[in-house]
């Protein structure tokens, strides 16, 4: 497992005073990134290789979130590639070792010259280690949303949801949903989140957020004008409201 220490700061919290969502995925995302520098395989090698690490799904389970200068340890580790895919999975524990967050993901190999998924590179093996895959449910590879819905506000894409392979973060979608999901219900701290990516959002595109489900476990499809999904978010709560916007 690669990990790294940190301490939870102002501005990563929301304004319950403990680390947000957000921050949250930002650390797993981060901790990803740093793996892949400490073992020479960071966004530097891929731009010279023209080929980007794409999250196909997270699965994150919370059972706590760190208060305001607390001190965390974030780990990661490849359990296992396969042809065109790899597993990564992900701890946040506290001080005194408590799993505070676990995560599941799926990730692919995209040709950033060709624009396409391809196989997984032999360079990429030295991210395997021997540990097991994460206890967690299996993780939905295809999510489907049915039935009646809410329309939200459409969101226009701007520089400040993009990241570094020029299309919407991945994190920035669950935020998203979550911004949908309290519109409807007041903001809860979800148990589990379930992400799954279909497709990139790009500069200028129109996400058209909908709202399914019903208090207690909502699913916002995060859709292009079309109908097709950029992006479905299933949201699982804890039973209390941590506070209403």
């Amino acid at each position: 497992m690669y990990s790294f220490e940190s301490r939870i700061r102002y501005s990563e919290c929301d304004e319950t005073g403990s680390l947000s969502i957000r921050g949250m995925i930002d650390y797993l995302q981060d901790c990803s990134t740093f793996h892949a520098i400490e073992l020479g395989l960071g966004p530097e090698h891929m731009r010279r290789n023209h080929y980007s690490w794409l999250v196909a799904a997270w699965q994150i389970e919370i059972e706590g979130l760190p208060a305001l200068g607390e001190t965390i340890t974030t780990g990661t580790w490849c359990p296992g590639l396969r042809r065109s895919q790899a597993v990564r999975c992900f701890t946040i524990t506290s001080s005194s070792g408590t799993v505070l967050v676990r995560a599941d993901s799926l990730w692919f190999v995209f040709d950033t010259q060709k624009g396409m998924p391809i196989r997984v590179p032999p360079s990429q093996l030295a991210y395997v280690s021997g540990e097991p895959r994460i206890d967690l449910p299996p993780t939905r590879r295809r999510a489907q949303v049915e039935g009646p819905f809410v329309e939200l506000a459409p969101i226009v894409v701007s520089e400040r949801l993009l990241d570094t392979n020029r299309h919407v973060n991945n994190a920035n979608y669950i935020q998203m949903a979550l911004d949908g999901a309290a519109h409807a219900d007041g903001y809860h701290i979800p148990h589990r989140i379930y992400a799954q990516y279909r497709s990139m959002a790009l500069l200028g595109d129109t996400i058209h957020p909908r709202l399914y489900g019903t208090a207690g476990d909502r699913t916002v499809g995060l859709m292009d004008k079309r109908g097709n999904p950029y992006a479905i978010v299933n949201l699982e709560r804890w039973r209390d409201t941590v506070h209403k916007r």
